[in-house]
C-alpha cells in the first residue's frame, strides 16, 4: 500500500511503500518512523480516540490517525486553519483562547439534584476531546481568523443548557460578536466530529436563546441602519 504524506519544509508530497492492510493510520506512521523514515513528525498520544492529539486531515477530510484505517493512494495532511510546527504536528493551542474568549465553562453552578433527563442535556457536548477537527474543517475560521469557531460555541451551548448554572447573560453576551452570528450553518463540522458533536445544531439554539434575550443577528441590523428593533438588546 502506498500513501502520500505532505512534509513541511519541501515543496512536495512524499510516497511511503507498507505492506500493512487493516490496521490504523497511527500504525503505519509508526512503522514508517521506526523502519523507513525517523524524521517524519506526528503526534499521538491514547491511542484510543480520547485525547484527540492525533488529528490529521486525509484526502481532504479530518480524522484520528488511531481511528483512521488508510486506503492505497491516501494523501496525509496536517489540519488546517493552525500554525504548522512540522509535518503533521500544528500548534492548536488557540482553541483554548477561544474558549476563554466565550466564557465556555461553569459559573456560579448551584448544587442540587439533576434528573436523567437534564443531565443527557449536554452529554454530548460534554465528550469534547479538543482535537481541533472542526475548526479545521470551517470556512469561517478560515477567512476569519476571530471567529469564535465551532468548538467553543458548542462549549458555551453545553453550560448554557446545563440547569445548575444559575446565570447565562454573560455567557450569550460573549458570543454575540464573531461568533454565532457568523457562523454560516454550513455543517462543514459536524461529520469531521469524532465524537459526533453537532455544532451546527448546538450554534441554532444558542441563537434562538440569544434572540429570547433580546439579541439579533447585527448583519441583519446593519442592513437597516441598526437602531433598537434591529440588532439592539432589549431588556
Amino acid at each position: 500500500m502506498e500513501i502520500k504524506i505532505v512534509r513541511s519544509g519541501r515543496e512536495e508530497v512524499q510516497s511511503y511503500t507498507v505492506d500493512f492492510e487493516n490496521v490504523t493510520l497511527l500504525t503505519v506512521l509508526n512503522h514508517i518512523k521506526t523502519k523507513i523514515d525517523p524524521t517524519l513528525t506526528y503526534s499521538h498520544g491514547c491511542r484510543s480516540g480520547v485525547c484527540g492529539s492525533c488529528a490529521v486531515r486525509v484526502n481532504g477530510r479530518e480524522v484520528l490517525m488511531c481511528e483512521y484505517k488508510p486506503s492505497e493512494g491516501d494523501l496525509i495532511e496536517p489540519i488546517r486553519n493552525a500554525p504548522v510546527i512540522r509535518d503533521l504536528v500544528v500548534n492548536a493551542s488557540f482553541v483554548e483562547r477561544f474558549n476563554q474568549t466565550a466564557n465556555g465553562w461553569s459559573e456560579k453552578p448551584h448544587e442540587g439534584p439533576v434528573s436523567e433527563e437534564e443531565a443527557n442535556r449536554i452529554v454530548t457536548q460534554s465528550d469534547c476531546i479538543l482535537c481541533a477537527s472542526c475548526y479545521s474543517a470551517c470556512p469561517v475560521y478560515a477567512v476569519n481568523p476571530d471567529f469564535i469557531g465551532p468548538f467553543a460555541l458548542t462549549r458555551v451551548w453545553r453550560y448554557v443548557n446545563d440547569v445548575r448554572e444559575e446565570s447565562n447573560g454573560a455567557k450569550i453576551a460573549a458570543v454575540q460578536t464573531n461568533g454565532i452570528w457568523d457562523c454560516t450553518l454550513c455543517g462543514e463540522c459536524v461529520p469531521v466530529c469524532p465524537q459526533h458533536i453537532a455544532p451546527k445544531q448546538d450554534i441554532t439554539m444558542l441563537r434562538m436563546k440569544s434572540a429570547m434575550m433580546g439579541y439579533s443577528d447585527p448583519n441583519a441590523a446593519a442592513a437597516f441602519g441598526g437602531g433598537l428593533d434591529f440588532g439592539s438588546p432589549m431588556f
